[in-house]
């Protein structure tokens, strides 16, 4: 395709800006990617060690938009995607030192044990509960105790919340984090009425619900995604450049950044930041204080991220779901953990079962703050009476992300406003990354691909 003259800088080569590269090469631009590691994917990190594959950053993702089986098919990556065991469906909560599967039909509900009999009968009431105030600035755990009771509150929201954000429902803001969830009773005025509805609005925009959605990984690891988009974006990517800010340059952008110990600058018509919030405040503070503000006030947890394997024939319990979730009124030491090697093949070999553990999270940040090697023998030996192990691991790693995951907490959509009117304010500037929209892969590649709408129609304004 014949190239565009004007001329695209992207910060970060995560998946939300090598997805936006990506298009924009496609359409012809001169695009330069700068990326501060010295390999693409951000928290997307896959390691193989001693016949153990080890995702540090996600483990899977949801088939939520056809979109992502289309970039995968156009980056040749479709010999390598798999999905997830039919077995890996079942979830399982631990209650009391126990663990049940969270029920996942009527039938199974009825006949649970994780939940008693007054919270089942507390849970037909929902249809009959009210529409609530403005769901930006009311938290997960009002939402939900309000509609289901504090019971399903406990042993199924707050495991749920810490395993998708590692975060704390009292403090996430339900129409920020769970945008979807919260329009169930916005709009049907019910959750229950909301599902049965929902789901035909679905169909008929071609999407899944994260429930009924296929949970998909590649044979060697996430992070297979960014390592192929990268390749086809080629040398457009300039590893372990360090931006330090973007300034105006009459109607252009100087981007400012560091690499090799060496000072250097590039002017841009267009600059697209997909670093983290935290990054992107250090970049724009003195090009617009309140922009820093916003940025710099969303709250990244601390998460530690445990890998461990067993010899299979020493776990004393059936690998039959997809792993578990620790409530936090069970006062456990970690969130929950993956059963990696009973979801996707080859994650180790055949006679070892690997583990993926998850420690701090917003619920319990100050955990990080112990001795790490009494911290972690803890947690192991946790883990090991949960799963009725008796050995110890034969393989340990572990990743410390000391700024996890963004929490959409209350208020956030103050955040969200200030970003929109950001981009309005300063034309051929844009702003990308999961503290945008929405945190999981899909949502991730859905808000990547409006992104790249806007900055091909401000293209168009540009050359018009």
């Amino acid at each position: 395709m014949k190239k565009n003259p004007i001329k695209i800088i992207i910060l970060g080569a995560g998946i939300s800006g090598l997805s936006i590269a990506y298009w924009l090469n496609k359409d012809g631009f001169d695009i330069t990617v700068l990326e501060s590691k010295n390999e693409p994917g951000g928290s997307m990190e896959t390691r193989h060690e001693e016949g153990f594959l080890v995702d540090y950053g996600p483990n899977s993702g949801l088939e939520t938009v056809p979109l992502i089986r289309q970039i995968v098919d156009e980056i040749g990556l479709c010999e390598e995607m798999i999905y997830a065991n039919n077995k890996s469906d079942k979830r399982y909560i631990l209650k009391n030192d126990k663990l049940y599967a969270l029920p996942m039909s009527p039938l199974a509900f009825l006949k649970t044990k994780l939940f008693s009999p007054r919270a089942k009968l507390r849970l037909l009431a929902e249809p009959f509960i009210g529409k609530s105030r403005d769901g930006y600035y009311q938290s997960i755990s009002e939402f939900v105790q309000r509609r289901l009771g504090r019971e399903f509150l406990d042993y199924a929201i707050n495991p749920f919340v810490a395993g998708v954000f590692a975060g704390d429902p009292s403090n996430l803001s339900i129409k920020s984090a769970f945008p979807k969830l919260y329009r169930l009773e916005e709009l049907y005025g019910g959750l229950i009425k909301g599902l049965i509805k929902g789901a035909r609005e679905r169909k008929q925009r071609s999407e899944q619900s994260k429930q009924s959605a296929k949970m998909f990984s590649f044979k060697t690891g996430m992070q297979a995604l960014p390592n192929a988009i990268a390749e086809k974006i080629g040398d457009k990517i300039k590893y372990s450049c360090d931006v330090q800010k973007v300034v105006k340059d009459r109607n252009r952008y100087k981007v400012l950044y560091n690499h090799d110990n060496e000072a250097f600058e590039i002017s841009t018509d267009i600059v697209l930041c997909a670093t983290p919030a935290y990054k992107a405040a250090s970049i724009f503070v003195d090009h617009d204080r309140e922009l820093f503000k916003h940025l710099y006030e969303i709250y990244y947890p601390p998460v530690k991220v445990l890998y461990l394997g067993f010899k299979k024939k020493k776990v004393g319990r059936i690998l039959d779901g997809f792993g578990f979730l620790i409530p936090e009124t069970e006062n456990k030491t970690f969130l929950g953990a993956i059963w990696s090697s009973a979801i996707f093949p080859k994650r180790a070999s055949d006679d070892m079962a690997a583990f993926t553990l998850f420690i701090g999270g917003a619920r319990s940040p100050e955990l990080l703050n112990r001795e790490n090697e009494k911290l972690v023998h803890m947690v192991i030996e946790e883990f090991k009476n949960i799963m009725n192990i008796q050995d110890e691991p034969i393989f340990v790693r572990e990743k410390t992300w000391s700024k996890a995951i963004p929490q959409y907490t209350l208020g956030y959509i103050e955040h969200e406003r200030y970003f929109e009117k950001f981009e309005i304010m300063n034309q051929g500037l844009f702003l990308a990354g999961n503290y945008r929209g929405g945190i999981s892969l899909g949502d991730c590649i859905k808000n990547s691909e409006m992104t790249y709408k806007k900055i091909t129609a401000y293209t168009e304004r540009m050359a018009g």
